[in-house]
């Protein structure tokens, strides 16, 4: 348990590090990222297409990207699905949360 903890933890915190530059301009970035990780393993194809909307970024993201998809692909299913409810649960934060200009 202590294992998939950590790694859920260092998912999360590459999410937060590279995942601005990996959903820049995506209108969707929860759904995009819910569907990199949807199922059992994760989508690496989808990934590398959204990195490839940014190949400025690309050098920098994609080794990262690469070391979540094998995190994730390693994590027990119960596991997998708790990194899908933190991913709906931090949208609906902030799909509430006020606009500010």
């Amino acid at each position: 348990m202590a294992h998939a903890l950590r790694s859920l933890r260092g998912l999360t915190q590459g999410l937060r590090e590279f995942g601005p530059s990996l959903f820049h301009g995506v209108p969707q970035p929860h759904e995009e990222l819910l569907a990199l990780v949807w199922g059992p393993r994760f989508d690496r194809v989808h990934a590398l297409g959204l990195a490839a909307h940014r190949p400025e970024q690309a050098a920098r993201t994609l080794p990262a990207l690469l070391s979540a998809a094998d995190s994730f692909d390693t994590l027990e299913a119960g596991s997998q699905q708790r990194l899908r409810r933190l991913i709906l649960r931090h949208h609906r934060l902030a799909s509430a949360a006020p606009q500010r200009f």
